[in-house]
């Protein structure tokens, strides 16, 4: 009776662990394709695209390894994710008059991704045992990482940052992961609907405009206008 316990757990963290190996490769192919759809767009050299492939497919992997202490991260410890993002970033480089064809295809792309490594950030959080509430955010960074380094490469706001389902979406998708464990729903299903949530949220927000209320900015007035310089010259902080 133990052995077949033990055998049993041994079988369930072994499937985690491939669960956790596709997801992460997975959310790497697929962000880097849109880090090196935006590199192309911005007119990088293949050494650029490569490099803007490689950032965006692994910075959220990168971090949330780091944060939960598992060293050296899996893109470093791995050449499988070297390879990835490489292999993104010559489909990329040599076919993207059939990628560019896409609508929106950056968006997409970044989509699929953040549903890939919101779930796989937050599994992986709970196989370091952390409390859930913190594996959920863990699984939101590591879903929102990747985007946010490549539109800083390029000097573009991220997308996380402007007022559209992003951050929140990964967030939906890491605490369906983390309800599941708690639940002790199946990994794998508590991963497949955590992830279709987080696409869909973003599908939305992509295909419909659903977004979070942002700040009312009053018209600027002959009478109120007041800028930086204006500031400066009142004396004012």
């Amino acid at each position: 009776m133990l052995t077949a316990i033990a055998l049993t757990g041994s079988t369930r963290e072994e499937m985690i662990h491939i669960l956790l190996v596709v997801l992460d490769l997975g959310g790497t192919f697929v962000f880097a394709i849109s880090g090196a759809v935006t590199a192309v767009r911005h007119r990088l050299d293949i050494f650029g695209v490569m490099v803007l492939a490689f950032a965006a497919g692994n910075a959220g992997g990168i971090t949330r390894d780091l944060l939960i202490g598992a060293v050296p991260p899996a893109a470093i410890a791995s050449l499988s994710y070297v390879g990835v993002s490489i292999l993104a970033g010559f489909i990329v480089f040599f076919w993207n008059p059939l990628i560019t064809k896409l609508d929106h295809p950056v968006q997409w792309f970044d989509a699929i991704g953040l549903a890939f490594f919101a779930v796989a950030g937050a599994e992986k959080a709970l196989v370091f045992h952390l409390n859930p509430v913190m594996a959920a955010l863990l699984g939101m960074l590591t879903g929102i990482g990747g985007g946010m380094l490549r539109d800083v490469l390029v000097r573009e706001i991220p997308v996380v940052l402007r007022a559209d389902l992003y951050a929140l979406a990964a967030l939906a998708g890491a605490a369906v992961v983390v309800a599941g464990h708690v639940l002790h729903v199946s990994a794998i299903a508590s991963t497949i609907v955590g992830g279709l949530l987080c696409f869909a949220l973003r599908y939305g927000a992509i295909r419909h405009g659903w977004h979070l209320p942002a700040a009312r900015v009053a018209p600027a007035t002959p009478g109120n206008a007041d800028t930086p310089d204006d500031h400066h010259h009142h004396g004012k902080p």
